[in-house]
């Protein structure tokens, strides 16, 4: 997995929809573990105390996917929500729809309708307000460098696909450089020739970040 799109950290998306007086508010954020997923659960019951239901549905960037219907009849709420997360090809999120009963039954067909469509929405929501953000495997480049050659070395990294992340002013210069994961090695040879086999770099692990 090269890139995924989450939510942005510190931000929620709503979507509710309404079916014969039963309002579906599902609430969506970004997550990075089992046991935040579950947070945003409690935090949504305690919200929605007077609720029917909070129904969980989560996917980590691991691969990790885990639903629950919540005390609905069986895969017509959780099942569903996490088709809609997949579908959007979202990863380290989590999706608590909220159900108030509004005295009619809907049946299965229709709570699987519902809790769709309330979790479309929050998706909706979450990318027209720009809350959508594409995480991508990168690495850290390090180069540590004299002064006089810095100007020419923060071109390289530029012109091999590089961002300069920060610069580290000692008695030498240390640039902090972000390339996508693989990228990274365009810049290597450029160094030697320029280093003269004296170049000093270190590279980090890929990790996943926005670039």
């Amino acid at each position: 997995m090269e890139s995924y799109i989450t939510m942005r950290a510190g931000v929620e998306a709503t979507g509710e929809f309404v079916d014969r007086k039963s309002r579906f508010i599902a609430q969506l954020i970004h997550v990075e573990s089992a046991e935040e997923a579950s947070a945003h659960q409690a935090a949504v019951r305690a919200k929605h105390y007077d609720a029917r239901h909070n129904v969980p549905a989560f996917i980590l960037a691991d691969g990790t996917e885990r639903a629950s219907d919540d005390g609905e009849p069986q895969r017509t709420s959780g099942m569903p929500t996490l088709e809609v997360l997949r579908g959007a090809g979202l990863k380290d999120i989590c999706c608590v729809t909220t159900r108030y009963f509004g005295g009619t039954l809907l049946g299965p067909g229709g709570l699987v309708r519902a809790y769709t469509a309330a979790a479309q929405e929050a998706v909706e929501t979450a990318r027209a307000q720009g809350m959508l953000v594409e995480m991508t495997s990168v690495v850290s480049v390090d180069v540590t460098v004299a002064y006089p050659m810095y100007e020419q070395v923060a071109r390289m990294i530029s012109d091999t696909g590089g961002k300069v992340a920060s610069t580290d002013y000692t008695s030498e210069v240390v640039i902090h450089a972000v390339y996508k994961a693989g990228e990274e090695l365009a810049l290597m040879p450029k160094l030697t020739e320029l280093m003269a086999g004296r170049e000093r770099v270190k590279v980090g692990k890929p990790r996943f970040a926005e670039f």
